[in-house]
Parts: C-alpha cells; sequence; structure tokens
C-alpha cells in the first residue's frame, strides 16, 4: 500500500471478492480511498476511525461497512502497545457482474448500499456476523462467497448508524491525498498541543486563508471543527477506560485550555456532559 490516497485493493485477476486479516500494533493509518466497499470486523485493538465528516470511536466487536472511495482512516490508540486485528472483506459493485447487485432477488440490499455511501457502523447481529467472519480464514473459495452473501444478509437487516453526513465525492489525486494525509496525520499526533492556523496551513504548505478554504470544501466543516471532534473522540476513550483522571485532567490531556469550554464542546457534540457519558460507557 501507498503511504497516499488513492490506492488500489490488490485483488488477483478474476478474483471477485478479496478476504484481508490485518494483524499489528498499527492498522494502516494513512487517510486514503479506494474503489472497492469495505466490509470490516474489529477482533482486537481500538482507536478513532475518520471518515467523511465524522469521527468516532471503534473497540473490539464493532462492525464497519465503509462505501465506495470513501476517504478513511483508523488510528489505532497505540498507548498499552496491544495488537490490533481486523478482518475485511473487499468487493465492488459490479464485481460479480454490472447487474448483478439488480436482481429483484437483492433488492432489500438497495437501501444497505445507499447507506454505505456515507459509512455505516452495526450495532445489532453482530455476533451473528462475527461467526461468519471468523469462518472465512479458512474457506473455500466457493464458502467465502457463501459466508459473504450471508454477511451482507445479517447487516443488510441489522440496526445500524450512518456515519457522516457529508463525503467528498471527488477522487483524489496523489497530491491532494498526500496533502490531506499529512493534514490528518499532524493533527490526529498532536491535537493534545496548542495548533493555529499558521501551523497547519504551512503544513499544508498553503496560505492560511487558502487552507480555510481548500480543507472546508473536502470535510465540510472547517479545520478547528474537526480538531475539536479529534479531542473530543479522545476524551471519550479517557473517559471510558479505566484510568482516575479527573474531568479537568482529561480536559488538559485532550487539548483544551480549561474546563468550561471542555464541558460546553463536549455536550454540544455528544449532547451529553463528560461525567453523563462516562456513567453510562461504564455501564
Amino acid at each position: 500500500m501507498t503511504n497516499v490516497l488513492p490506492f488500489k485493493i490488490p485483488k488477483q485477476k478474476n478474483e471477485a471478492l478479496l478476504y484481508q486479516e490485518d494483524h499489528a500494533i498499527n492498522f494502516y493509518d494513512k487517510l486514503h480511498q479506494h474503489q472497492e466497499i469495505q466490509i470490516s470486523l474489529i477482533l482486537k485493538g481500538k482507536g478513532t476511525i475518520v471518515l467523511g465528516d465524522s469521527i468516532s470511536q471503534f473497540k473490539p466487536n464493532d462492525i464497519f461497512v465503509i462505501g465506495s472511495n470513501i476517504a478513511h482512516v483508523f488510528k489505532s490508540d497505540t498507548e498499552e502497545n496491544e495488537a490490533h486485528t481486523m478482518l475485511s472483506l473487499f468487493f465492488n459493485m459490479d464485481s460479480f457482474g454490472e447487474d448483478f447487485f439488480k436482481l429483484n432477488e437483492l433488492d432489500t440490499l438497495s437501501s444497505f448500499f445507499e447507506k454505505s455511501n456515507f459509512g455505516i457502523r452495526i450495532s445489532s447481529e453482530k455476533e451473528e456476523a462475527k461467526k461468519c467472519f471468523l469462518k472465512l480464514k479458512h474457506a473455500t473459495k466457493l464458502e467465502k462467497l457463501i459466508l459473504f452473501f450471508k454477511i451482507l444478509n445479517i447487516i443488510s437487516h441489522a440496526q445500524h448508524e450512518v456515519l457522516a453526513s457529508f463525503i467528498y465525492k471527488k477522487i483524489y489525486n496523489d497530491n491532494e491525498g498526500e496533502r490531506m494525509s499529512t493534514i490528518f496525520t499532524y493533527s490526529m499526533k498532536n491535537f493534545a498541543q496548542e495548533i493555529d492556523l499558521n501551523q497547519i496551513a504551512a503544513i499544508a504548505f498553503m496560505t492560511p486563508n487558502s487552507f480555510c478554504r481548500y480543507f472546508k470544501q473536502r470535510t465540510n466543516i472547517t479545520y478547528f471543527q474537526f480538531l475539536i471532534k479529534i479531542r473530543i473522540e479522545h476524551a471519550c476513550t479517557l473517559l471510558s477506560s479505566d484510568s482516575d483522571f479527573t474531568v479537568a485532567e482529561i480536559a488538559i490531556k485532550s487539548g483544551f485550555k480549561n474546563i468550561s469550554n471542555f464541558n460546553r464542546q463536549f455536550k454540544s457534540i455528544k449532547k451529553l456532559r463528560p461525567l453523563e457519558y462516562k456513567s453510562i460507557e461504564s455501564v
């Protein structure tokens, strides 16, 4: 895989479906996009997924559906140096023939594919889907196809959360991909520190005004709205952990200078106060 986006999933000729296992301390942590639709089960590890204009956490047993050409990145939480494992299936809408998914027998999947264009996190039927995923490794090619359609059927009927409200429709060229990946990587590594507009614009080799227009056009949010989302998701990780950090300490560790601003931003995004969120996650 390249260090910029876009990149191609390495499928063999005449291969309609690709099964892939990722085992590492970090998942592939560069912002990227690919033509294939991706269905992924997180077996081990936790962290943050950035997809379109959304930023949220991932944890074991999460199942994601990522539509074609959606720019995304999994940023693993490596503080505990634990192994991460993700099982994924990749396929195209025309993998089985141009009109295959238009067959009447598959019309129940149409809504699923429409929603996948904005990214989906499955919230029910996860154990049933997980059982199918775990059989993929040792399955024959025909068995993989059968399991794939079982997984499609399960998740198309499952409850789910649509992740993004905005997706940049254009495919990034290498220069754009490298620039956006650099912005995302820098922000996700340095969110706990103060980042001003001149600083992040310089990282992107742009003037501040040009950077602001460029970033918002591709994400539908301002850079500082994006940065606040990263900080709030990090705070959520700390709040849901077994740590004894106070809310004030979590605010500072997440890049907020004062607790009142942290509380205000947290409630604006999560619709809960930090302690309310902690009490729910601790149940």
